[in-house]
């Protein structure tokens, strides 16, 4: 009897989270979702292209270079690099010199194992960007992996970057309440529409020592390229790389088709 009454009990629950289920599964397919400020007015990322794109592209080292300058002159106050080692700018063009230069500009704490302790020194060429020690709210995200970790990549940095705008008045029509809290910046292309981080770039933020012209668009473009780089800094080399293996993979393909056809031309019946 007690077995009877465990069986009977289980049946009930689960032709109740059944039932459960299937009503759920019903009115999400059948109602429409209400409209939200967020699903409105948030924007894809711009088309943009850069020299990088497409199974043939290539990085541009000056673009790289110029996209680094924006970085260290005015992402590097709050955004760190940390999966970045300052020898891997030599990819970019610097010389050994120019990188431990560079290298020298930024303090790195380093752990002494015989004491125990933490000590600050100038970086060097084989040491990674180290943390920003940021001292406003929240926590500014890491930039290594930001063209990875974003649908969109550069586009997405770079729309980020131009995006920024006041409130659109049939935003505020439509969603009263949705009107950007003080401190905060509206901007379409941000998954919440407003963020802390000020617009970062202006005309001539940086001057640039090719001689480049450092509009907002240029400064965007640039470190948008740049962010790309270094969240996959062996672009190039598996370009190049993969497309001799694909030739080789293709024509051993091809030898082996032909291999078995000549061994098995006179084998069939």
């Amino acid at each position: 009897m007690a077995r009877i009454l465990s069986i009977l009990v289980g049946l009930f629950f689960t032709l109740s989270l059944a039932y459960t289920f299937a009503v759920g599964a019903y009115t999400a397919a059948t109602e429409p979702e209400a409209p939200t400020a967020e699903h409105e007015f948030h924007l894809a990322p711009k088309h943009v292209s850069f020299a990088s794109d497409g199974p043939f592209g290539k990085f541009d080292r000056q673009q790289l270079q110029r996209g680094f300058q924006v970085y260290q002159q005015v992402c590097s106050a709050c955004h760190s690099l940390r999966h970045v080692a300052f020898r891997d700018l030599e990819q970019l063009g610097y010389n050994d010199a120019e990188v431990k230069a560079i290298a020298a500009q930024f303090t790195v704490p380093k752990y002494d194992t015989a004491t125990g302790e933490v000590a600050s020194n100038p970086g060097m060429a084989t040491d990674y960007f180290p943390p920003v020690a940021y001292g406003g709210q929240g926590s500014p995200p890491d930039l290594s992996l930001i063209a990875k970790a974003r649908h969109g990549g550069g586009a997405y940095v770079y729309s980020l970057l131009t995006g920024y705008q006041d409130q659109p008045a049939e935003l505020l029509k439509h969603f009263p309440d949705s009107k950007t809290p003080d401190g905060l910046y509206y901007n379409p292309y941000f998954a919440n529409l407003n963020l802390a981080m000020p617009a970062p770039l202006v005309d001539d933020a940086v001057t640039y020592s090719d001689g480049t012209r450092a509009t907002l668009d240029q400064e965007a473009k640039d470190v948008s390229a740049f962010l790309i780089w270094a969240s996959e800094p062996t672009m190039d080399k598996r370009k190049q790389t993969g497309w001799p293996i694909l030739g080789f993979l293709l024509f051993a393909t091809i030898l082996g088709y032909m291999s078995y056809r000549n061994i098995w031309a006179n084998k069939k019946h």
